[in-house]
Formats: C-alpha cells, sequence, structure tokens
C-alpha cells in the first residue's frame, strides 16, 4: 500500500508550510505560501519523483502490478523521465521562480495527462487497483498546488 506515500507527501507539504517550518532553499522567514511551494517542489515533486524512477525500473514488476498493468519498455521510460523531474524539483527548490515554473509546466503536464489516463482506466477497464485510484489525489493535487502557489507567490 506504498502508493498512499504520494498523497501523504502533498499534505505533508501543506501541513510543513502552513506550520511555518523552513523549507530547503526557502529564505529565512519566508511566508506560509513560499514555503507550501518549497516544499512541493522538494516532497512531491523532487523526493517522490525519484523514488518513482526506482520503482519503475528496480521494482518494475511489483509497481505495474500495483497499477493493475503489466510490467513493459514503456515503465522503464516513465522511470527515466521521473528521475529527470525529481531531479529537476530539487534543483528548482533552490531556485528562483523561472526555474520554479520552468518544473512545473512538464511536472504539471505530466500528472494531469496520466491522472486522466488512470481515470480512464476506471471508466473503461474497471481497473480500481490501488495503484490506479489513491494516485490521483497526487496526480491532480500536485499540479493544482504548484499553480496556486507559483500564483500566490506572484511568480505567474
Amino acid at each position: 500500500m506504498g502508493v498512499i506515500i504520494l498523497p501523504l507527501t502533498l499534505v505533508a507539504a501543506w501541513i510543513l508550510g502552513l506550520a511555518g517550518v523552513p523549507a530547503p532553499g526557502a529564505p529565512d522567514g519566508a511566508a506560509w505560501d513560499v514555503l507550501v511551494l518549497h516544499w512541493t517542489l522538494f516532497l512531491p515533486v523532487g523526493i517522490i519523483f525519484i523514488v518513482s524512477a526506482f520503482m519503475h525500473t528496480a521494482l518494475a514488476r511489483r509497481t505495474a502490478a500495483g497499477i493493475g498493468w503489466h510490467t513493459n519498455g514503456f515503465q522503464y521510460e516513465l522511470g527515466f523521465v521521473s528521475l529527470g523531474l525529481g531531479l529537476a524539483g530539487i534543483w528548482a527548490t533552490y531556485q528562483t521562480s523561472d526555474a520554479w515554473i520552468a518544473v512545473a509546466i512538464p511536472t504539471a503536464v505530466f500528472l494531469v495527462l496520466a491522472g486522466l489516463y488512470h481515470v480512464v482506466g476506471i471508466v473503461r477497464d474497471g481497473n480500481y487497483a490501488p495503484g490506479n485510484t489513491i494516485i490521483l489525489i497526487s496526480d491532480f493535487g500536485t499540479p493544482v498546488t504548484l499553480w496556486a502557489m507559483l500564483a500566490a507567490v506572484g511568480a505567474l
């Protein structure tokens, strides 16, 4: 049931930011919206995408089964792009708004379209595997958080 960790990191980013816990790369005394943005770039984008890279490559069969899929070559490609997004998320945490936006664009496009594909799997195939349903919280929640916080901090 490791898939629950993904939405929990998004919740953690919000809790840490709202509680005023200093975030990686955030200036001292940063406002809650800056902290939520930094925690989101660091946790659900950075760390989780790096973990996703490992899961979709080193643990490909197990990960595919948790989604209700079969392992195939594209899953490894997903792992490779996840590694890139994760590293970019961590890097952007320590940069300025241009980097935040540059990471938010591919992250949001990927997650929203992946989420829509998971919805298709639910409707068309009846795939209610936890990896195909619980993931929707992250697939839609992370992009919404990124863009809402980018707007809140005046980066857009």
